[in-house]
């Protein structure tokens, strides 16, 4: 990869801290790495939640978010590839369209607008996100949710764990604004390598999505697509993540 500098950006529901395992990791095999956190985010899990709900965060949107991270991008000396978790793996798609990355990696994707799935898990996980009738209100997400559509496969105690040290209360507004011309994607558009992943047990992004994504793109562009098998939505935290982490480089140092 012609680029040593790599740009984390974290998904809904967290902050850059999701990261804090990744840095260090990469660091250490010769990296420059940053994880600039999402407007408003660059404060602890603990004054986010006691912030909850923030009239700020509910005024937040996905549009927001890219022209935010394409700032940090363009204040760095060198262009970077980026890689994304979840909303932040969108982000990671619009930001190539932008032609602002060497390549990137979406990890478990958020899909843009007019990809969609009628599967009854992710109707289920992402419905208190998009309630119509909350838009203009914050969600706070519960233990119980968290379970369901981040953690699924852990058990308890690592699902526990997670959630106390990870999330924090969320905008409706970046997930609605997703759904239009916000999260709009030109498939057929020339950009740099893109590789998306998915997750076989994820429930909140499921893997047929993320297939789904992968195949709209047309054109030239390098476009890859990689299932992790067993593997929940939060394949960037859990146990064995070291696996996702080192097939991303190695999906870096494939493309020119």
């Amino acid at each position: 990869m012609k680029s040593k500098t790599i740009v984390l950006i974290h998904g809904m529901f967290m902050t850059s801290l999701c990261w804090e395992k990744w840095i260090p990791y990469y660091e250490a095999k010769g990296y420059r790495v940053f994880a600039p956190a999402w407007p408003g985010r660059d404060k602890s899990v603990e004054e986010l939640r006691k912030a909850h709900p923030d009239s700020t965060l509910a005024k937040l949107k996905l549009q927001h978010i890219v022209d935010h991270m394409e700032a940090f991008v363009k204040s760095l000396d060198e262009k970077p590839a980026i890689i994304g978790h979840s909303m932040g793996g969108l982000v990671v798609q619009l930001l190539l369209q932008r032609d602002l990355a060497v390549a990137g990696i979406a990890i478990d994707p958020a899909p843009p607008a007019g990809v969609f799935t009628t599967e009854f898990s992710f109707l289920k996980a992402n419905f208190p996100a998009i309630n119509p009738f909350l838009l203009s209100q914050p969600v706070r997400m519960s233990f119980e949710h968290f379970q369901y559509a981040f953690v699924n496969t852990l058990p308890l105690d690592e699902q526990r764990a997670a959630y106390d040290r990870y999330v924090v209360p969320e905008s409706r507004g970046v997930p609605t604004s997703s759904l239009g011309a916000a999260g709009t994607i030109d498939f057929g558009r020339l950009r740099r390598p893109l590789l998306i992943t998915a997750g076989e047990k994820d429930h909140i992004i499921p893997a047929a999505l993320n297939r789904s994504n992968y195949r709209k793109y047309k054109g030239p562009a390098v476009t890859d697509f990689k299932e992790f098998a067993g593997r929940d939505h939060f394949l960037i935290g859990s146990r064995g993540w070291e696996e996702v982490a080192d097939y991303c480089l190695e999906w870096f140092g494939k493309i020119e």
